[in-house]
């Protein structure tokens, strides 16, 4: 989530160390020690026994000073059962006169043929090494190197061992082939377009979060601290499993395994990272069963707590994965940070909590929603910025689109992933959606329905692309809506799609804009010059699948093949696929990125529109605000550790 004017991503989703870079360079170079400076330590290492000899090697007066021939020594009182206590309450220690005496020139006569001994042999190993040829010294030199790498490996080698936990039931996770040739035809063409897209990316910009297709090279933003983390292999490995692409998954693997790191010195944004990364490496954990992808989640998910460490517990928009320091965006209101972001944590969390046994996680994400209950809601809607010191709400602005979004996606899908069982969720979204439909849903003069943004006590009339997506949560979340509203909420879900479906098809590339407006005669047109643009984006072709899952209306798939080939006639190029910057013109240029989330999301979503029901059914699966699939926890009697059982 993000401001499109300086993170041209989202509030669903906003926009290190390279392949083959050491983890120790600095040790490596401070092996590479020559022969002679070798000799120079064993030499200096002989005279320093020598000297300490010399000044330190003890006499008979120093110890004689210790043994005063005092029958009594007074020491301060110590209670002891084996010690008379003197009325001065001191404890009197009787003396041992000569005993004593003899004892400590024992012991000195010992000292000495042990300071003798060592110095004997250190020499002795000086001479050694001296006669030793220059061959034998590389020899030994570079078995000391090994040993210091292996050592360094040792201590580097990550956690330990998660503790075993049983495995969520995995249904439906590849095939989901169609009966009808048209629509197998239609799908393939699809999976010919993500394969495009990641060949593209792996000859052009491999291990850098994501490509320039125009210029061929790798790109990044700071939300990924412009660092190579690789979040286009990530974001794409689950699409490339369903997909049934096992050589391409195969990999990302292998680059994940040998080259994600999170030791680095980057500043990132933890609602980013959580969505792409951490929803990533979960996702493909579950799908593939392969455990370096929970490790992963696990070591960056540790990464991301320090960003919790404020006064309220509301995390800071950005960490540094190295220090742990946070902040904020410079643009947010008031160093506030954002509820499209601090509210996308929960169902990562709730997972890791599961997989791992540390309930951390939990009690984070629980924390931020028992806070958001206690606040006052000016007409019952969450204002976009909230302060993490004071707790206070920043300017009263209130959206579905940027900024907002996914928050009341995570209420909703928290109840989902839950089996149904976090009531107190889907209680937090009935009464969010009443207050969003009260005061934000409305209908054009030419009948379009339409969600419009609160600002400053009045709404403006204007949706944004991103708010599209709400006709799939409204479809997702119609049952089990109050007073049997089922019915009303998938046709709400149905009209929000016509209208998104009307700002695509008002262009000449039948692509939609990034916010389209409804006054002064114009509806779902986009007016402003920095609105036209279309970067890839995947939130209308989401809304289309959900409506398809639910009602199976023919037109939701020929609405997605429509936008399908829209995208393949105009943003593909030959080093992949780029957004544009005038969805108006016939004549568009590109902004030469191709997103991450084009492969997690658009490719995906467009894919599951053309596959049968079976391919990651909704009964068992639940996707994060980046497309990625997480299991439903069917935990039954199984209380997640740091919960309370009565909200399980």
């Amino acid at each position: 989530m993000t401001t499109p004017a300086l993170l041209p991503l989202s509030g669903r989703r906003i926009p290190t160390l390279s392949p083959g870079t050491s983890s120790f360079p600095h040790h490596r170079a401070t092996l590479r020690l020559s022969e002679k400076f070798i000799l120079l330590l064993i030499l200096s290492a002989f005279i320093t026994l020598c000297f300490g000899a010399f000044f330190f090697l003890p006499d008979n007066s120093k110890h004689k000073r210790f043994d005063l021939g005092l029958e009594d020594v007074l020491i301060p009182h110590i209670d002891s059962p084996k010690e008379g206590k003197h009325a001065s309450g001191q404890v009197i220690i009787h003396g041992q006169g000569g005993h004593d005496e003899h004892r400590h020139r024992e012991e000195e006569e010992s000292l000495r043929d042990k300071i003798r001994a060592d110095h004997e042999r250190a020499l002795q190993e000086a001479k050694e090494k001296l006669r030793k040829s220059r061959e034998e010294l590389q020899a030994e030199i570079q078995t000391e190197k090994n040993k210091v790498v292996e050592d360094l490996k040792k201590k580097d080698a990550g956690p330990k061992p998660l503790p075993p936990v049983p495995m969520p039931k995995v249904v439906g996770v590849s095939d989901g082939e169609p009966t009808e040739p048209d629509v197998k035809e239609k799908r393939d063409k699809i999976r010919e377009m993500m394969k495009h897209a990641w060949d593209s990316y792996r000859q052009y910009g491999w291990g850098h979060n994501e490509l320039k297709p125009i210029a061929k090279k790798g790109h990044s933003t700071n939300i990924f601290g412009n660092s190579q983390l690789g979040a286009s292999i990530v974001d794409a490995l689950d699409t490339l499993y369903i997909m049934g692409l096992q050589e391409e998954f195969k990999d990302g693997q292998e680059w994940i395994d040998q080259n994600l790191d999170f030791s680095v010195n980057f500043e990132v944004s933890v609602f980013e990272v959580n969505i792409r990364f951490i929803g990533g490496l979960l996702a493909a954990y579950y799908l593939s069963g392969q455990e370096v992808f929970k490790l992963k989640a696990v070591q960056l998910a540790e990464k991301l707590l320090p960003a919790f460490n404020t006064p309220t517990g509301i995390p800071w928009a950005m960490v540094n994965l190295k220090s742990g320091v946070g902040r904020n965006w410079g643009w947010a209101s008031a160093g506030s940070s954002i509820l499209a972001e601090f509210g996308t944590l929960h169902m990562e969390f709730v997972h890791l909590t599961y997989l791992t046994g540390n309930p951390a996680y939990y009690q984070k994400v629980m924390h931020i929603r028992k806070l958001l209950a206690k606040m006052d809601r000016p007409n019952g809607l969450y204002p976009n910025y909230l302060n993490p010191r004071t707790g206070r709400w920043g300017q009263h602005h209130t959206s579905v689109g940027g900024l907002g979004d996914s928050f009341y996606e995570y209420l909703l899908k928290a109840w989902l992933m839950s089996d149904k069982t976090d009531t107190e969720a889907r209680k937090t979204y009935d009464d969010a959606i009443e207050a969003i439909e009260r005061h934000l849903i409305r209908k054009s003069n030419g009948g379009l329905t339409f969600i419009g943004e609160w600002k400053n006590g009045h709404l403006e009339r204007k949706m944004g692309h991103l708010a599209c997506f709400a006709g799939g949560m409204f479809a997702l979340g119609a049952d089990g809506s109050p007073d049997d509203k089922a019915g009303h909420y998938l046709q709400l879900g149905a009209e929000i799609a016509h209208t998104c479906h009307e700002s695509y098809d008002r262009t000449v590339l039948k692509l939609g804009p990034e916010a389209f407006k409804f006054d002064s005669g114009l509806e779902a047109v986009a007016v402003r010059q920095n609105e036209k643009y279309y970067i890839l984006r995947p939130e209308v072709i989401e809304t289309y699948w959900y409506m398809w899952r639910f009602t199976h209306d023919p037109k939701y798939r020929q609405w997605g093949w429509e936008a399908a080939q829209a995208i393949d006639k105009y943003c593909r190029v030959s080093g992949g696929f780029s957004g544009v910057k005038d969805v108006y013109s016939s004549n568009p240029t590109y902004d030469d990125v191709q997103q991450s989330f084009f492969l997690a999301e658009t490719l995906k979503y467009l894919y599951l529109l053309f596959s049968s029901d079976d391919l990651l059914p909704l009964e068992s699966w639940v996707f994060n605000t980046e497309a990625h699939p997480l299991p439903v926890l069917h935990l039954g009697n199984i209380t997640l550790p740091g919960s309370e059982p009565a909200q399980q």
